[in-house]
């Protein structure tokens, strides 16, 4: 790339960052209300599947209502860029639907980024949750409307009494979500959950993050995330220490971690050397990948929070303002997400 395209791409994405539009919040969401689900990202086309996502929004009161394109299947996506930009439009711009829903996530949804219509996201401000590979379209949301939106559980989630306890606490209860931590272990000795205190101190600002692998897919776009002043969690799935370390690397060289006001590492699954075929003969744990990159941050680190692919899901939403207490283990949202 030409040193004039590279420095006009970097300009660009600056000024997107630097134009934040002003914080706009959705209703929160009531029994009866309607819920679309779309798939902006991998396929769902099993019946048994797709009556799951439903029953599971009518156990909290809500009616559902499809997406045109949600049965679509092209490769392993739900359908076109287009066809599924356009149900996400669609959800958004029916006055009959109060919230927008990602089904799952998978693969995909950077694809649409620049096929969602923001104005008409911005005059219609509703509930958009998920995780994942929806990173990419929280960031893109947030980016260029402001709203609210919501890094939590899909409806093909485990949903267990924790998942839902703090689920209904984001989406339908009024005023500020609160504190939150782990669930409360059985065996503090063997805990299923191990919170760890990576950088002690307390640093509060606006929250945002998401999915490692989607923070690093969309840096050098205009949907890149903003970490300035910022409480940044990160988690991910299913990758090697290696890979870890290759991302994190990536956000400490773009100047994400340090502009942070402090920093959230989530329960990352199954991130180990795979099994019979690790990426190197020797290797490094994801725990001393962390500490290299991240304990030596001068800001609040805490490691190990309940945030994404794991069935005990924490939601979180992403704008409004919050406090981490990395000695304490905790993350408390001072600010209403909902309206």
């Amino acid at each position: 790339m030409k040193r004039r395209s590279f420095l006009g791409t970097v300009a660009a994405a600056s000024a997107a960052q630097a134009a934040a539009p002003k914080l706009i919040k959705p209703k929160r969401l009531q029994p009866g209300m309607t819920v679309g689900l779309v798939t902006p990202s991998t396929y769902v086309s099993d019946p048994d599947e797709l009556r799951t996502a439903v029953r599971t929004l009518e156990h909290f009161g809500c009616k559902v209502k499809m997406g045109q394109f949600v049965k679509k299947k092209l490769g392993y996506l739900g359908g076109t860029i287009e066809e599924r930009a356009a149900d996400v439009n669609a959800m958004f711009a029916d006055k009959a639907v109060d919230a927008v829903f990602a089904i799952r996530g998978g693969y995909g949804s950077a694809q649409i980024l620049p096929a969602l219509d923001y104005d008409l996201i911005a005059k219609n401000p509703k509930i958009f949750i998920g995780y994942s590979d929806i990173t990419a379209m929280h960031l893109a949301i947030h980016q260029k409307t402001g709203l609210v939106t919501f890094h939590g559980p899909v409806p093909l989630s485990a949903f267990t009494e924790y998942t839902q306890k703090h689920y209904r606490k984001a989406l339908f209860e009024k005023g500020p979500i609160g504190a939150l931590t782990n669930p409360v272990e059985s065996n503090p000795l063997r805990p299923n959950h191990s919170l760890r205190t990576v950088v002690g101190g307390k640093a509060s600002g606006p929250l945002t993050g998401g999915c490692l692998t989607l923070l690093a897919t969309t840096m050098g776009t205009p949907y890149e995330v903003d970490t300035r002043g910022k409480i940044f969690f990160i988690e991910d799935v299913g990758e090697e220490p290696y890979s870890m370390d290759r991302m994190l690397t990536q956000m400490r060289l773009a100047g994400k971690l340090d502009q942070a006001a402090g920093i959230v590492f989530g329960e990352c699954s199954r991130c180990t050397p795979k099994e019979y075929k690790p990426g190197f003969d020797n290797n490094l744990s994801l725990g001393e990948v962390v500490d290299e990159i991240l304990g030596k941050l001068k800001i609040p680190v805490l490691a190990g929070m309940t945030i994404g692919h794991t069935a005990d899901q924490l939601t979180l939403p992403m704008g409004v303002s919050a406090t981490l207490d990395a000695d304490q283990g905790t993350l408390t949202i001072t600010e209403a997400a909902t309206v």
